[in-house]
């Protein structure tokens, strides 16, 4: 049973290492010593305080796993002449060549001979334009990454893109069961394990603020914001497995990531602690800012400020010059991207001159989907969404720090970043702004486009003809 978000032959959109069912459960029963940290859903706070699992998360990672394995062979054996389940229209509907306007024009032209000077019109070029259209109204590669990720086959949850289908007494009553078990006996532990992680970092992050500045104080904070995030990660049954730890980013540097859910920050916080950056709130966030940022120097703005690109880039610089505060954690996308996908990174992070720890965060939907469509869902809905699913599984890679070469300015070393984030995670590499999600394209872009056809059109040579 594997992913299939979107057919393209230009890409593969799973981890490195493509993982069966059998690796999941390898993978769920591992030892920390092999760098997997179990998450599992237990109302005793010792084991989540200090990152170790009393078995029950193992065991239930592995009765999940084969009850999933179970329901899709008997899926597919009511299906023999169906291999699948019918998918959307954006599976495979539209396959994309990989090539610029320049050369796709090209190939339209080939049969005609070159003009001997400048270039001309062509009204083939037309054809180009068209389809280029007919992509954009079918399937564009923007609105496709703000919907929920494609799955090939059922994975027993409601909220899925194939809904339940009978096929089987057995399947049926499996089904109803696994609603059981999810809304009644392990969404009011995970909502009550949520409450407890959340209302002892208010606490405890609060008591810790009194203390004066110094390295006592910089340590237990740093706890206490671990054990929290520790405790919240429980209440999502999370299970995650991270990599390559000896490039976890260090004190005085950045660490970049993609962005699928407000979760990432309790993935990541899981195994360090991180200063935060980001835009004031109100309400019970409101309430968790301040308390956090009594016990360490997280960097929060105000709306009006968070436009001032020059004052959030001073107070930036001044954190990270700092070797003694905790590493900056942003995610330069600025928008939530449904787990296929990295988008354009923002270049402020990149222009500060400190070291950047690149971590790429690959979530299992096989198993939840872990993205969060703001536009959609409030984040207590999407919260509730999240613990009444089976489980959070996801792989993190730590990647070695990067620099800015020289001459590579900020927007090239934010693309440099992105692509081997991408890479790591297995994601699509997209240089689109994620906040085409809310607003439409600028009209800078669409000019880019229309010049560069108009110099294919007028000629490279124009200018020196002129003179």
């Amino acid at each position: 049973m594997g992913v299939s978000p979107v057919h393209d032959p230009r890409r593969r959109l799973v981890p490195r290492d493509v993982r069966t069912w059998t690796d999941v459960r390898q993978d769920c029963t591992a030892t920390d010593q092999q760098g997997c940290k179990p998450q599992g859903r237990s109302l005793i706070m010792i084991p989540a305080m200090f990152g170790f699992s009393l078995g029950i998360s193992e065991a239930y990672m592995t009765v999940l796993v084969k009850t999933l394995e179970w329901a899709t062979l008997n899926i597919q054996k009511a299906h023999t002449e169906e291999r699948t389940l019918k998918a959307s229209g954006s599976n495979g509907l539209i396959q994309r060549e990989d090539g610029s306007m320049e050369k796709e024009l090209e190939e339209l032209r080939r049969s005609r001979p070159k003009p001997p000077v400048g270039g001309d019109f062509t009204l083939s070029d037309c054809f180009y334009f068209t389809r280029k259209g007919i992509e954009s109204i079918v399937e564009d590669e923007v609105t496709q990454r703000f919907t929920s990720e494609e799955l090939v086959s059922w994975n027993l949850l409601t909220r899925t893109n194939n809904d339940f289908q009978y096929i089987s007494l057995k399947l049926t009553l499996v089904y109803s069961l696994g609603i059981f078990v999810r809304y009644c006996i392990l969404t009011p532990l995970r909502i009550t394990l949520a409450c407890i992680g959340l209302s002892w970092l208010v606490i405890g992050t609060t008591a810790v603020g009194f203390l004066p500045n110094g390295r006592v104080k910089s340590w237990l904070s740093e706890w206490v914001h671990v054990i929290c995030y520790r405790i919240c990660a429980r209440g999502l049954s999370a299970t995650i497995r991270y990599h390559n730890r000896e490039n976890k980013p260090k004190k005085g540097g950045i660490c970049v990531a993609n962005h699928t859910s407000p979760i990432d920050i309790v993935i990541l916080c899981n195994d360090g602690g991180y200063a935060m950056v980001g835009q004031v709130h109100g309400g019970l966030m409101g309430v968790v800012q301040r308390a956090m940022e009594r016990s360490c120097p997280h960097i929060w703005f105000e709306r009006a400020e968070m436009k001032d690109r020059h004052l959030v880039t001073k107070r930036l610089k001044d954190h990270v010059n700092d070797k003694t505060k905790l590493p900056i954690l942003i995610f330069p996308e600025g928008t939530c991207v449904n787990n296929t996908s990295v988008m354009m990174f923002k270049k402020g992070s990149f222009e500060i001159g400190a070291a950047i720890y690149p971590v790429a965060i690959k979530y299992d939907p096989k198993f939840g989907d872990a993205f969060w469509n703001s536009s959609k869902y409030s984040m207590v809905s999407y919260l509730l969404r999240m613990m009444t699913s089976w489980a959070l599984v996801c792989n993190v890679w730590y990647l070695p720090a990067m620099h800015q070469q020289e001459g590579e300015d900020a927007v090239q070393f934010a693309n440099r970043v992105k692509s081997a984030i991408a890479h790591q995670g297995g994601l699509l590499d997209l240089q689109w702004d994620g906040g085409l999600k809310r607003a439409k394209v600028k009209e800078t872009f669409k000019e880019q486009e229309q010049k560069k056809y108009s110099n294919m059109v007028v000629g490279d040579d124009s200018s020196s003809n002129s003179d």
